[in-house]
């Protein structure tokens, strides 16, 4: 009986031979040669030809290959055909019925189920007895059918390929076997050349051939050996074939973890491995194929050790570091397979098989540098792709902002989120610390268009937001007025008003919104700011439309506040093409321009870019007027009518003077303050708001406007009604939610009452803030006993103490409260009330009420920042408890409507109609 031999001893050159003098394979192997894998000879079968897969695959393995598939099978389908671009090929219902019609085939390729192979297989070798390879394309076969398989094709000698592969290919013979190496057009990639590829990747196959093309080197047989657990044709198989094929000078082996198979191969013929799946080192269960986990000894690295040491080199080959010998190179990125050969093929004295065809260089047929200025190696250009994806670019091209895919957004937002471990929340990306070093109208403008505003941008938004602030006369604050009487709650006050502020308000910018989208989405125009534009074409179709024309132009006399608008835009010398095409157009048609047309040139300016970037729906810059005109409407209605009086002052200001020199923020500060801040006060009211923005979707605040947006049905856009979402923000805030931040400030008022305290911001204050906080302890210790003997279990919490989440360690620090103590560090800047908190929590640990030191939370920044505002006007008596309160109210208002405001856009682009409804499955009855 022969000797089998080990792996080893055959590819060290054993001097046990057949009778013919050649060195004997271990096991059956009736391949000897690589170009015996894929012949011209070769007759196919295809097991489930018309399945998903085989249908698209198969056809084009046929044409390539001349005509290679005689028959096909697929139980219940016998009598049909697979048509294919050279002819049918005939379906049976199994492999003897196509037999008996006469067909003959020594290949079968098998894209039968898992539990379906072995059976299968078995079937195919035992009526047919001229089957001499086998292809599965199945993956995940069970390893205990995969060991029946081999057994039973070892002994009636059939050749094995797979499982979970795409076949095989020689590019030479002009023929493919299996799956879709190649892709739809093999020729392109499968060139005849002088390099074998054996890889455990299917796609990576065809891909390391159409990237030696890029180095000038063809391929001789591909084969896609598989990553099941059991590979049939693994890699000892292919170097014994590679060895006795007098085409392959070479090779590259595409090598994943899991398995022994390369461990002791001795390759005789240059070859780049390319081991790749270190990350996988840590995993234990597949991930991707399921035989490319790796056990003890077999993972990545381990696989790099042993080819490095079949090379002799003791690293791996980078362009940097071009490590090789005259053996082979062992890379980690595909993208140096080309390099790598090159270098060893020289080592041996072998020149490439033709001139390098095409190059490894990104050729992005897409590009979008969202207007930043990026270095030269990081500004690709763009190159045209090729047919018929072109004229698909072409046309998306065509098409105007984003379109976002719909899917049930409760509890899901594309706009906010909340960091779980840091509870730092974002806003389209941006942390609310770095929001809160911004202004207000900065964050509202962020909030729509997902980016800050340049300085002119800046400019135009104030004018706009303080040009509508004014609402004497309005119904919205006579109803505003009506709601304060009755003593409801600022967020009933502000809904009250937005109830007014309905789609026929701005039902003419919107319309002007679209005519500069239809004028400008296809003119080449990128930045808004271009007041050069050659806007002749626009005009002219002005001119030519009227329709178009007397939407934003009037012939009447302008209105007052049109005419103050373009005033303040001057005064501010704000620069838009858009309202430069206004000034061209009520020239020409000596008419005059509509404020209708101001705000909607303002709203296509603030947005332009990031649409043109496609970060916006056309939707979102067509509500952007809404949005503004509500912005200005809730600010405007916190005050009462009797601080402004009439239409042309507000809390005592000319209304032009804060279109043309105040911000917004400076105006909504005075709306609570009743006087224009410093630059302090500025800046702190400022950090206020911009930590209050969002929580992130799961706040009552979000689900409240998010569930405005779901009821009236946002798969059809134009329905959503913007003013009702934010009323279901503003009445899903109250004064657990919004209003108890004055919870704190009443703890301070108690506190500081007595103290004799003038100036919070002073730290030569002369308190004893260390003895306070140690009595304020003291004292909450007590009613904490008492509470607990009377069995009181809702006993009063001190305010702003603790966190669910910054707990546990001996000292604890909110990471929001140390940024913003920080933040006015660094401005000088000082507040007792803070200084107060962080005593207050080290008392209670000395007296015994805690166990650590609590940290102090974020929301006791909000209470000792406004207090610190209002102490002055509180002591001196111009201000009450009550309006203390509710000013402190408001605030979190203003601020929460930035973030709401990006909920309501998010979900009217983003979700489905009533998806934030609960299933009844989940719903409870406490009855």
């Amino acid at each position: 009986m022969q000797r089998q031999l080990s792996i080893s001893e055959l590819n060290k050159g054993s001097n046990f031979v057949h009778a013919k003098g050649e060195v004997a394979f271990p096991y059956y192997m009736g391949i000897r040669s690589l170009a015996d894998i894929a012949t011209r000879d070769d007759r196919v079968c295809v097991l489930n030809i018309t399945g998903g897969e085989s249908s698209t695959v198969t056809p084009i393995s046929h044409a390539y290959s001349g005509g290679n598939i005689v028959c096909g099978t697929m139980p219940g389908r016998s009598g049909t055909v697979l048509n294919t671009p050279i002819g049918a090929i005939p379906v049976y219902h199994n492999i003897l019925e196509a037999m008996e019609a006469g067909h003959r085939f020594n290949v079968a390729v098998v894209y039968v189920p898992p539990s379906g192979v072995r059976d299968s297989v078995i079937e195919a070798v035992r009526v047919n007895p001229e089957l001499k390879k086998v292809v599965i394309l199945t993956e995940k076969v069970p390893v205990s059918h995969s060991r029946v398989i081999r057994q039973y094709c070892q002994q009636r000698g059939v050749d094995l390929f797979g499982a979970n592969c795409l076949g095989i290919a020689d590019a030479h013979h002009k023929v493919r076997i299996g799956g879709a190496l190649g892709g739809t057009n093999p020729e392109e990639s499968l060139v005849p050349g002088s390099i074998a590829i054996f890889s455990n990747s299917g796609n990576f196959t065809t891909t390391i051939a159409t990237y030696l093309l890029t180095a000038g080197w063809g391929s001789t047989v591909s084969v896609s050996s598989g990553k099941d657990i059991y590979i049939h044709f693994a890699a000892p198989e292919f170097v014994y074939a590679l060895h006795h094929d007098d085409r392959s000078k070479g090779a590259v082996m595409y090598i994943e973890p899991g398995g022994y198979y390369e461990k002791d191969l001795v390759i005789q013929k240059p070859v780049v491995a390319c081991v790749v799946g270190r990350w996988k080192a840590k995993l234990t269960r597949a991930c991707g194929h399921a035989g490319a986990i790796a056990g003890s000894g077999d993972n990545a690295l381990s696989k790099e050790e042993w080819f490095m040491e079949k090379f002799g080199v003791k690293g791996i080959f980078t362009p940097e570091t071009p490590i090789c010998s005259a053996r082979g190179a062992v890379v980690t990125n595909i993208a140096h397979i080309p390099q790598a050969m090159t270098a060893v093929m020289m080592m041996n004295g072998i020149k490439s098989d033709f001139e390098p065809r095409g190059n490894l260089a990104l050729k992005p047929w897409f590009g979008n540098n969202h207007g930043l200025c990026l270095p030269p190696e990081l500004d690709m250009p763009i190159v045209e792709a090729i047919a018929p994806y072109n004229e698909q670019i072409a046309l998306l091209k065509r098409q105007v902002g984003i379109s976002f895919p719909r899917q049930s957004m409760k509890d899901t937002s594309g706009a906010s989120r909340m960091d779980s471990a840091t509870q730092v929340s974002q806003i389209h990306g941006i942390s609310i610390l770095d929001a809160a070093t911004r202004s207000f109208e900065e964050n509202l403008v962020l909030s729509l268009i997902r980016e800050y505003p340049d300085a002119n941008g800046r400019g135009m938004v104030n004018v706009i937001l303080n040009g509508y602030v004014n609402q004497s006369g309005s119904i919205g604050l006579a109803a505003a007025d009506a709601a304060r009487e009755a003593h409801s709650s600022p967020n009933v006050v502000l809904s009250a008003a937005l109830a007014l502020v309905g789609p026929k308000e701005v039902e003419s910018a919107k319309k002007a919104v679209q005519i500069f989208v239809d004028l400008f989405a296809h003119a080449g125009l990128e930045d808004p700011a271009q007041v050069d534009f050659d806007c002749t074409a626009q005009l002219e179709q002005l001119t030519s439309n009227a329709s178009m024309r007397d939407t934003l132009v009037v012939m009447e006399k302008p209105s007052k506040r049109s005419r103050a608008l373009m005033a303040a835009l001057e005064e501010r010398g704000s620069q838009s093409v858009f309202l430069e095409l206004l000034r061209l157009l009520a020239k020409k048609s000596s008419a005059a321009i509509s404020e209708h047309a101001i705000v909607a040139a303002i709203a296509c300016h603030l947005a332009w870019k990031p649409l043109m970037h496609k970060r916006l729906s056309v939707n979102t810059i067509l509500n952007l007027p809404w949005h503004l005109r509500i912005f200005s409407t809730l600010v405007g209605v916190s005050v009462s009518a009797e601080r402004q009086p009439d239409k042309k002052v507000f809390c005592g200001k000319d209304v032009s003077e804060l279109m043309e020199s105040w911000s917004f923020s400076e105006t909504a500060f005075m709306a609570l303050m009743d006087h224009r801040p410093d630059s302090n006060e500025l800046f702190a009211f400022s950090v206020l708001l911009g930590l209050i923005i969002t929580n992130g979707p799961g706040t009552i605040s979000a689900q409240g406007a998010k569930g405005a947006v779901s009821a009236d049905g946002p798969e059809v856009p134009g329905r959503v009604q913007v003013n009702k979402g934010y009323i279901g923000f503003l009445t899903h805030t109250g004064y657990a939610h919004g209003g108890n931040g004055f919870e704190a400030i009443q703890f301070l008022l108690e506190c500081f009452r007595d103290g004799g305290l003038t100036d919070p911001g002073n730290k030569s204050h002369g308190l004893d803030l260390e003895a306070l906080a140690v009595a304020k302890a003291k004292e909450y210790k007590s009613y904490k006993v008492r509470a607990k003997s009377a069995g009181e279990l809702d006993y009063a919490k001190l305010p702003c103490i603790n966190h669910p989440v910054f707990k546990g360690k001996d000292v604890n620090y909110d990471p929001r409260e140390v940024f913003v103590g920080e933040l006015f560090a660094q401005r000088g800047e000082y507040n007792v009330f803070q200084e107060f908190y962080h005593h207050l929590v080290k008392a209670l640990f000395k007296v015994g009420v805690s166990t650590n030191v609590y940290c102090v939370n974020v929301d006791a920044v909000i209470a000792v920042i406004l207090l610190k505002m209002l102490w002055k006007p509180f002591r001196s008596g111009q201000i009450s408890e009550q309006s203390m309160e509710a000013a402190a109210f408001t605030t979190f208002l203003f601020g929460r409507m930035i973030g709401s405001a990006a909920e309501i856009d998010d979900h009217t682009n983003r979700g489905r109609n009533m998806d934030t409804r609960t299933a009844a499955s989940l719903c409870g009855y406490a009855g």
